[in-house]
C-alpha cells in the first residue's frame, strides 16, 4: 500500500498545479514564459533525476524501441496537456473552471483509453457507466458550487 503515498503526492501536486500555474502565468505576463518554466521543471525532475539515478544503478542503457516510443508519446501528451491548460488560462479560463473540467474529464478518458489498450476480459459492469455519470456530475457540481472571487 506504499503506492497510496505516491497517489497522495500526485493529488497534492496536480491539485495545486493549476492555481499556481495560472498565478505564475499572470505574473510573467506571457503564457509561453510559463510553458518554458514548466518545461524547465520537467527537465529537472524528469531528465536530470532519472539520469543520475539510472547512472548510479548502472542501468542507463538497454532501452527497447517499443517502450521508448510509448513512454515518449506519453510524455508528449503530458506536456501537451500542460500547454493546453496554459492556453486555456490565456484565453480567459480560470483555474476554478479549467481544473475541475480537466480533472473530471481526464479519468473518464483514462478508463476508455485503458479499455481500448487492454480490453476487458469480462463484460463491463453497468456500474462503470454510472461512475462516468457521477464523475461528470461531480465535476459539474464543483463548477456550479465553486467559491466566488
Amino acid at each position: 500500500m506504499v503506492w497510496v503515498i505516491f497517489v497522495a503526492g500526485a493529488v497534492l501536486s496536480w491539485g495545486a498545479y493549476g492555481a499556481l500555474l495560472h498565478m505564475g502565468q499572470t505574473q510573467l505576463g506571457n503564457p509561453l514564459k510559463a510553458l518554458l518554466c514548466v518545461g524547465a521543471a520537467y527537465f529537472l525532475i524528469g531528465v536530470i533525476i532519472p539520469v543520475v539515478a539510472l547512472s548510479a544503478q548502472g542501468n542507463l542503457s538497454g532501452f527497447n524501441t517499443g517502450g521508448l516510443i510509448t513512454a515518449t508519446v506519453a510524455g508528449a501528451l503530458g506536456a501537451a496537456g500542460a500547454a493546453c491548460i496554459i492556453w486555456a488560462f490565456k484565453t480567459g479560463g480560470l483555474p476554478v473552471y479549467v481544473m475541475p473540467l480537466v480533472f473530471g474529464g481526464a479519468p473518464l478518458v483514462n478508463v476508455l483509453v485503458t479499455m481500448a489498450l487492454h480490453p476487458p476480459k469480462a463484460a463491463i459492469n453497468p456500474m462503470l457507466y454510472l461512475g462516468f455519470i457521477l464523475a461528470s456530475a461531480g465535476a459539474g457540481m464543483v463548477l456550479y458550487f465553486r467559491p466566488t472571487a
